[in-house]
């Protein structure tokens, strides 16, 4: 497996695993637990999309980061890298 395949991995668990906390506080809104878990899984997830945009590209187009150059058409689509 390529480092890229592996980065976009952990965003997509990051991502599964977000969606179940954000499940999980919606009926248990104060639980300080989830909170936090919520809280640390949204730094990993935000660490590691910016690890993959500045390594292999921006994963969608508002995380463009070159301002001399559109950079979301010169790379392949999210979905079309292997």
């Amino acid at each position: 497996m390529t480092p890229e395949y592996l980065l976009l991995k952990r965003i997509k668990q990051y991502d599964f695993t977000l969606k179940e906390l954000n499940l999980y506080l919606d009926t248990h809104p104060n639980c300080r637990k989830g909170l936090a878990m919520f809280a640390k899984y949204k730094k990993l997830r935000e660490q590691a999309v910016a690890e993959y945009n500045d390594k292999f590209g921006p994963l969608t187009p508002e995380q463009n980061q070159n301002l001399e150059n559109w950079d979301w058409v010169s790379t392949p689509w999210p979905w079309e890298r292997s």
